[in-house]
């Protein structure tokens, strides 16, 4: 089935809570990404009207986190806003949340640490709630940082970017679902995450890998065509076509091989399709060129 409804993976720009790499809470980098951004999450949701539910769960620091996205939505004249300040599974099976986001025409999922966003809202009837209308409806679901890297069904959890290149490093779980076949990354240049999200790929080569840059995202209509979005870089894995690699032969903590991972760079406007693995040279949609 194709989906009525669209996806906006952001790479983040800051890291709104704890980062599972180094641990801690972050408090001095609370600058939302460009507002280019979010000027497109308004226009994709509806427009400045469009009711738009921000959920924090992935942040330890939630509130302030909420109160920083009410800021910067409100520069972009969007206030039909609200908060979800959903801390458990307890949380998340309340039926004022769900009474709510059965009326939203938006949903953005904050950064943070993904494995809360997995863990807390994984078969819940919220999280059913929103699939329904990603799948029926003119809906949009978008996500920054680890609210983007919990938008696939294939999820990375954890992983130092210095030691990816060692099997057993990369650590993978299933994540909310909302797109097969691909696995997202975010902070991807400035953290150096290539090596592991190629370990990923190599593990998982049936999915194609998505480097989301800061202040960049992957806008996703169909269900498979992909727009990047932003000031930055996205940077497309391909696995289909390796021909070798060692890691389920090596050790854990052995250096992993692969041969012929096919990599593709896309800027703003350009395009990916998921399905036929095609890159795009398009703008807002209209393909020009294809590669």
């Amino acid at each position: 089935m194709i989906p009525k409804g669209k996806l906006i993976a952001i790479g983040g720009a800051e890291d709104k809570g704890t980062d599972p790499e180094n641990g801690g809470a972050n408090r001095n980098n609370l600058n939302f990404f460009e507002l280019g951004i979010l000027k497109r999450i308004v226009e994709e949701s509806g427009g400045p009207e469009a009711r738009i539910e921000i959920i924090t769960t992935a942040s330890m620091i939630p509130y302030e986190v909420g109160n920083n996205y009410l800021d910067a939505f409100g520069k972009t004249g969007s206030t039909n806003l609200g908060l979800m300040h959903i801390r458990n599974r307890e949380d998340a099976m309340d039926p004022d949340y769900l009474e709510r986001m059965q009326k939203a025409d938006a949903v953005l999922f904050s950064g943070g640490n993904q494995m809360r966003l997995s863990t807390i809202f994984g078969g819940t009837s919220l999280l059913k709630c929103i699939h329904e209308k990603y799948r029926n409806e003119d809906f949009l679901v978008a996500g920054t940082s680890a609210g983007a890297m919990a938008m696939s069904k294939t999820m990375i959890y954890e992983g130092n970017a210095t030691r990816a290149h060692f099997k057993g490093e990369v650590k993978i779980t299933t994540g909310l679902g909302f797109m097969d076949h691909v696995i997202f990354d975010s902070h991807f240049e400035k953290r150096g995450r290539f090596n592991r999200l190629a370990q990923a790929v190599a593990c998982n080569p049936s999915c194609i890998g998505i480097g989301l840059g800061e202040d960049t995202g992957m806008l996703v209509t169909r269900g498979n065509e992909m727009e990047a979005i932003g000031s930055g870089l996205v940077i497309i894995i391909d696995g289909h076509q390796i021909r070798h690699t060692n890691i389920a032969d090596i050790p854990e903590g052995n250096p992993i091989s692969i041969e012929n991972l096919v990599v593709h760079f896309c800027e703003h406007g350009n395009g990916f399709s998921v399905n036929e693995r095609a890159f795009h040279m398009k703008l807002r949609g209209e393909i020009l060129e294809k590669a």
